[in-house]
């Protein structure tokens, strides 16, 4: 019996001073969220893109140059502006449009691809997995090597933000905004 009162007087203390616990608390307060601060001063540390952020090459270094001071969309006297924008597949005339025999070296196959599709789209279309993230040509995900040599000599871009002048002389392009002008053999998941 003694015991049993001492285990039943145990329990009865113990309820007791959870209750008293739980009744006067213990005055712990939570600390102020301060997430969304710290969000937005982020938010001002890095410049805007167009592009989603996990393309965002801005971030962590490797952004793009600024132009020096007093040089934004200054031209040098008889110099002439070159064209920054690509071309518009979608302007090419229907009864224009060309075709082109494309060798994809890593999936052993070659196709037809026309003048106002990529590359990327080409690929698809056969039902490969080709590597690609933001479909606009600001990022490498979706490079490609043409092994006859200088790209510009084999497609054109609509739009290339991240190649220089010397990786497409040595055969570099962006699959997602690649259109063919030329016969050509191009490996996939290839990068500078």
């Amino acid at each position: 019996m003694v015991q049993t009162l001492g285990v039943v007087l145990g329990a009865g203390f113990t309820i007791v001073a959870l209750l008293l616990h739980y009744v006067s608390g213990t005055g712990w307060e939570p600390t102020d969220d301060i997430s969304a601060e710290l969000l937005e001063r982020r938010a001002t540390a890095v410049p805007e893109t167009d592009f989603p952020e996990p393309m965002n090459r801005s971030i962590g270094g490797g952004g793009a140059v600024l132009p020096a001071e007093g040089a934004e969309g200054e031209l040098a006297e008889g110099e002439e502006s070159e064209e920054t924008e690509g071309f518009d597949p979608e302007s090419i005339p229907e009864d224009e449009v060309e075709h082109y025999e494309i060798e994809f070296a890593k999936e052993g196959e070659t196709i037809e691809v026309a003048s106002n599709e990529t590359i990327l789209e080409a690929g698809e279309d056969e039902g490969w997995d080709l590597p690609y993230s933001c479909r606009q040509g600001q990022c490498l995900s979706c490079g490609g090597h043409i092994e006859d040599g200088d790209a510009d000599e084999f497609i054109r871009h609509s739009n290339n933000d991240t190649l220089s002048d010397d990786e497409l002389e040595k055969g570099y392009c962006l699959t997602c905004t690649a259109y063919p002008t030329s016969d050509l053999t191009i490996e996939t998941s290839e990068t500078p």
